[in-house]
């Protein structure tokens, strides 16, 4: 039987609720696939510093080094966000990204058949569905660029700076073009470069990249008209690629098109096949410990982890279909709709797992 080292990150909030869903449906695949995970459980977040006093302690850099991949929940909270930038959960997420390497997010944003009522959109403007790739640079930009305060015409002033440099340009733009060629050969690079002297380098750099992909159309749009056409129009895309910010925001507004944020699920890779799986979602600490917190995007991401990581295609496809096929009859309170029946979080997991 195939064994895979997994780094377990439950992280804060609903954290610990979903990636025990997610695990459960690993292990309902391992079993009809014929493979088996070997967890190593550490901590990240508001848990991190409530137990190691730091955001980030250096034990769980080194377990995840070791793993095949880390499977994550989600970080932070009220309790610790009177605590210095530096020392909030949120900066162990930033510096677990760092540390690993990895520079690229893929953010998939799909409608499943049975959630298209779900959608703000309506069904005549997603057409036939909704199946765009999100790739966000995760490493660089004004997320890690040089900040600061100061006094600005006698006032207090407090500045974050873009930057970004040709390779790590390059290095993201490859992930999306490789990506790309994999589905349907449309790639959409989004900035600002009307404005911004960071995002016409950005795009120079793209162009360039895009003479060794030349079966790969290959357009452009500034980031505010990108958020207009998701709206307007979402089925003109397939692959988006841009930058740490721009990918942030934009990626959380196709996941409302989705219908549900809680169905969003996400991959983190650098060089290799190394990845880290999340949720887009945050912790949700109103919800938490009340059993109602939607595992659906963690159980994706961990099809993710599947196929991008591991090397198991078809158990990750499993997984996605038996998504597809409870939402026919199931759901979790944040995507319910008179006619379905009304579940927690711990039936859904029970549910897919069932169907796998």
């Amino acid at each position: 039987m195939r064994e895979y080292k997994i780094a377990v990150i439950r992280g804060d909030g609903i954290g610990p609720e979903i990636v025990d869903e997610a695990l459960k449906v690993l292990n309902a695949a391992g079993k009809r696939f014929g493979f088996e995970l070997n967890l190593d459980f550490c901590l990240l977040g508001g848990c991190a510093i409530d137990e190691a006093g730091v955001p980030l302690p250096q034990s769980t850099v080194d377990t995840c080094k070791k793993a095949k991949s880390v499977l994550l929940g989600a970080v932070g909270g009220s309790k610790w966000e009177s605590l210095p930038g530096n020392l909030r959960p949120e900066a162990g997420l930033l510096g677990i990204r760092s540390a690993l390497g990895l520079y690229a997010n893929l953010r998939p944003a799909r409608i499943f058949e049975p959630l298209k009522s779900a959608s703000p959109i309506k069904e005549s403007v997603i057409g036939r569905g909704l199946d765009i790739m999100v790739v966000r640079e995760l490493t660089g930009g004004i997320y890690f660029g040089e900040r600061g305060r100061l006094i600005k015409n006698g006032s207090p002033a407090a500045y974050d700076t873009e930057c970004y440099s040709v390779d790590e340009i390059r290095r993201i733009a490859r992930v999306a073009f490789e990506l790309a060629k994999k589905r349907h050969s449309r790639l959409c690079s989004v900035d600002k470069a009307n404005v911004l002297e960071s995002s016409r380098l950005w795009r120079e750099t793209v162009i360039e990249m895009s003479r060794d992909y030349p079966n790969v159309e290959l357009s452009h749009m500034y980031v505010d008209n990108c958020a207009m056409q998701l709206v307007r129009n979402p089925a003109q895309f397939d692959v988006i690629v841009t930058s740490n910010i721009f990918g942030d925001i934009l990626s959380d507004e196709a996941s409302m098109i989705s219908g549900s944020i809680g169905m969003l699920a996400s991959a983190s890779l650098g060089e290799g096949s190394f990845g880290l799986y999340e949720p887009i979602h945050g912790s949700a600490p109103d919800i938490a410990g009340k059993g109602i917190s939607n595992p659906l995007a963690t159980i994706l991401s961990a099809a993710m982890m599947l196929r991008f990581s591991l090397g198991e295609p078809e158990a990750a496809q499993a997984i996605e279909a038996a998504v597809n096929t409870t939402l026919e009859r199931l759901r979790t309170p944040d995507i319910w709709e008179p006619g379905f029946e009304k579940v927690g979080t711990d039936k859904m997991g029970d549910a897919v797992s069932k169907m796998i």
